[in-house]
């Protein structure tokens, strides 16, 4: 058995002639069938302002999974805490632990979600943007607010004990794909998330942070989770076939075109006319089950990771569901999840 655990990423992408209504029930029924095939946690993403990403609210998605789950923790890959006060995260996840207590985290990042005019919409404040370096204040305010260590001559100080209560706090995460997120965790002494799919020379990164890890009242020694894109299939080919829809996705991103999940025969199509532009060095798992977790393997020795999440855009759910499957079984995570 490999040294790390094994969880699931969704975006809750919206397939060509569905609505973001079919995303959420799909989003649903995948969180059920990651449950019952043993993996870790299920993370819902926060993406804005998207016709292919449904998941514009994970506070919103993970009470729902929650309820309908029931040994998997759910939990936030990320909130974008830029667009948040403090306050109202902490109190949100309170309330969701208050649901499904010993379940729920909350992981949290800077990036915006989406690009300049999506970020300023979202802003409370429009007068002046929002400056990315009081990031590390807002996330010592909301470990505060849940250690109840807000100095007693700040403001906040009395709201920490009206919080929601009777589910504990939730575990707090630090997501990322850069060196600040790293030394932002390290030093408030919290677990990281490495995003591969985004950036995969973060080994460096994740070792930066194992250095300076200082240990906290929650968290006594590092723990690096990285989350990387992988499909499974009965054949190399086949996990190819079904990853193209998501390369074709990323690429006219990269041009701000912005387009619902499209088919496999479409993105098939749209790829032979443009063979190069889906060339890009995101790293990208494809392959057989044991292929996969061949690779897998490879990935979490390179960080040296304690778990390893796995995220996809697919727009084929019954296929989507098979590939988590099969990487269930060629790990052996019910009887894991037996075990523990």
């Amino acid at each position: 058995m490999p040294s790390y655990k094994l969880s699931v990423l969704d975006q809750s992408p919206v397939a060509e002639g569905k609505t973001a209504a079919d995303a959420i029930r799909e989003t649903l029924d995948l969180a059920r069938l990651a449950d019952r095939l043993g993996y870790h946690r299920y993370w819902v993403a926060e993406h804005h302002a998207s016709p292919a990403l449904a998941g514009a609210a994970p506070e919103v998605l993970i009470g729902p999974i929650a309820l309908v789950t029931e040994r998997i923790r759910v939990g936030s890959g990320g909130i974008m805490l830029p667009h948040y006060s403090p306050f109202k995260v902490a109190e949100t996840f309170r309330l969701l632990s208050a649901m499904a207590p010993g379940r729920i985290d909350l992981g949290l990042g800077r990036a915006p979600g989406g690009d300049g005019r999506t970020m300023l919409a979202l802003q409370r404040d429009r007068s002046r943007r929002i400056p990315m370096d009081d990031f590390p204040n807002n996330l010592a305010e909301i470990i505060a607010y849940y250690g109840d260590t807000l100095p007693e001559d700040h403001l906040f100080q009395p709201l920490a004990q009206t919080l929601p209560s009777g589910g504990g706090n939730p575990e707090i995460w630090m997501l990322g794909s850069s060196m600040d997120s790293a030394r932002w965790a390290a030093e408030a002494g919290l677990p990281y998330c490495w995003a591969d799919f985004i950036n995969r020379d973060g080994a460096a990164m994740a070792e930066e942070y194992r250095q300076r890890f200082k240990p906290s009242a929650t968290l006594a020694e590092p723990r690096v989770m990285v989350a990387s894109w992988a499909i499974a299939a009965e054949t190399q080919e086949a996990a190819e076939r079904q990853g193209k829809p998501g390369a074709m996705l990323g690429a006219l991103l990269m041009r701000n075109v912005l387009i619902p999940v499209p088919s496999v025969e479409i993105a098939e199509e749209w790829i032979d006319a443009n063979p190069d532009a889906t060339k890009r060095r995101r790293r990208a798992i494809f392959g057989t089950a044991a292929e996969v977790r061949a690779e897998v393997d490879t990935v979490a020795g390179e960080y040296g990771a304690d778990e390893m999440m796995l995220v996809n855009i697919m727009s084929d759910h019954d296929a989507r569901r098979q590939s988590y499957r099969l990487l269930a079984q060629e790990y052996g995570l019910a009887e894991r999840a037996a075990a523990a």
